[in-house]
């Protein structure tokens, strides 16, 4: 089973960076394509969101963000501008490559839009080093 989904993750980072554009290395950053699969029944680990980044998981719609060492948040990866999923977190922001909206990865607060609403938090649960939904 483990394999069957790792395989699923790393076609969704194919799709990802294909579907959506560039990846853009904004330095700072990360995106799906960063975070290795998870435990089972896990999101991701903790280690795998970079301090002042983020992750894009495609296949759930969900961004993690970890603003500040220490401190993670989750918002929903559907771009309010035109409903594409976002591209890439880096230097801050997560960022939707279809027309460059970008959101604070504090708060998913619009930085630049066309979009004017901020992208809805999602509940996740982070112990013992793992980061899942809910």
């Amino acid at each position: 089973m483990h394999a069957r989904r790792r395989t699923v993750l790393a076609a969704g980072t194919a799709a990802l960076v294909t579907g959506c554009g560039s990846s853009g290395d904004g330095g700072g950053g990360g995106d799906e394509s960063s975070a290795p699969p998870a435990g089972d029944g896990e999101l991701a680990r903790t280690s795998d969101i970079p301090v002042g980044g983020g992750a894009i998981f495609k296949d759930r719609k969900i961004v993690v963000t970890q603003p500040e060492a220490g401190e993670f948040k989750a918002f929903s990866a559907v771009c309010t501008h035109a409903g594409c999923i976002v591209s890439t977190v880096a230097d801050g922001t997560i960022d939707c490559a279809c027309h460059g909206s970008r959101f604070a990865v504090e708060d998913g607060a619009v930085e630049r839009g066309p979009a004017t609403k901020p992208l809805p938090a999602e509940r996740i649960t982070v112990a013992g080093g793992g980061i899942r939904l809910g």
